[in-house]
């Protein structure tokens, strides 16, 4: 089998990842506990938090099974994989439709949807399986359905904002995705240091992340705002944060940001 050349690995030094420490590692039994679980899945490091411990498990068989119905069928239908153009598709396992439709919406190849679209069908089959609390990152790219506020941060390489900002989420479900330029080993046309999207699913979010990266070559004039402004028109998008260089871009409803600095969250 052909492998799929790192782009289930959407956003490495991107992406945005668990800093609260109301998500420790836990093993008790008391009613309003979570549970946390990293994995690795090939290229791909995740983790997954629930209040349920059989939901997690549920999680990971998600991920390893619709990752191999999406690798047999990107060995059948390699334009599938490889394209940087929508494309629509009339048959094909779940993941790859849904990864087509985000594409389509977003204006970018579906690939740029899978990390986001596995998050999602993940924590649907977690919901499924009795979750009342549910999250995934998968790669960089998350979605969560919680009961109770997390914080996750920026990470775009070596820029001021990497690993000192987060997001305080609230509203729920919601997924998150960060693309770019110059710190992500996924293609991305752009050269942005990071474009953070947050919509109504990681699939979407992670599209329409590409799709705004891969507009933007530079800060000049109203560039970076005709970015956020890009983002914002496709439906089911709720925020868009892009950072280049010294510039940032917010629009929409973005969570709140906060001070992750040495752990902190401060305002």
């Amino acid at each position: 089998m052909r492998p799929m050349r790192g782009r289930l690995h959407k956003a490495s030094l991107t992406a945005t990842e668990l800093t609260n420490p109301l998500f420790p590692k836990m093993t008790g039994t008391r009613r309003d506990e979570l549970f946390r679980k990293p994995y690795s899945l090939k290229e791909t490091k995740g983790i997954i938090i629930s209040d349920s411990k059989a939901a997690i498990q549920a999680a990971l068989e998600s991920l390893q099974r619709h990752r191999l119905e999406l690798e047999n069928f990107c060995e059948t239908h390699p334009t599938f994989q490889y394209t940087l153009e929508p494309l629509e598709i009339k048959e094909g396992p779940e993941s790859a439709r849904l990864m087509a439709e985000a594409g389509s919406i977003a204006g970018v190849g579906p690939m740029a949807a899978v990390a986001g679209v596995l998050a999602d069908l993940a924590v649907r089959d977690m919901i499924e399986a009795g979750a009342k609390v549910a999250g995934i990152e998968n790669g960089g790219e998350a979605y969560f359905v919680l009961n109770r506020p997390l914080t996750v941060s920026l990470q775009a390489g070596d820029t001021p904002l990497s690993r000192r900002v987060g997001f305080r989420l609230e509203k729920f479900p919601v997924g998150v995705a960060t693309s770019s330029g110059r710190y992500s080993h996924a293609l991305s046309l752009g050269d942005t240091d990071a474009v953070t999207v947050f919509a109504s699913t990681s699939g979407l979010a992670d599209a329409v992340a590409t799709s705004v990266g891969n507009m933007i070559k530079d800060q000049k004039g109203d560039t970076v705002q005709r970015g956020v402004e890009h983002g914002l028109s496709i439906p089911g998008v709720h925020g868009v944060m892009i950072v280049i260089d010294e510039k940032v871009g917010i629009g929409g409803d973005v969570p709140r940001i906060i001070n992750v600095t040495g752990g902190k969250n401060d305002e």
